[in-house]
């Protein structure tokens, strides 16, 4: 599919992209051929393929959302390495 100066300077304008006119050429031809690429793609027998929306297939890898008793303060800060009034202090990260 031949694509014309003017098709690019206007997707270039609606992308807000400033095309230099020396590149110009070289990028009308290169999407050219990815638009007779797809239109190829477009030409394949998809009869009887069920429609999918990953090429892949996901699970879901969170647990159920079980409500529980939280763990006694006393004993959590047991192991921190430095506390003050129940709770943990932490180097500042934020200047």
């Amino acid at each position: 599919m031949k694509i014309t100066k003017e098709e690019v300077l206007h997707v270039a304008h609606l992308a807000r992209l400033d095309i230099d006119e020396s590149n110009m050429d070289a990028l009308a031809d290169q999407v050219g051929k990815i638009l007779d690429y797809v239109d190829i793609l477009s030409r394949v027998d998809t009869e009887g393929v069920k429609p999918t929306t990953h090429a892949i297939f996901l699970t879901n890898p969170f647990r159920e959302d079980v409500e529980t008793v939280h763990m006694d303060r006393k004993k959590v800060l047991l192991n921190a390495p430095d506390k003050q009034d129940g709770n943990f202090v932490v180097p500042k990260v934020i200047e």
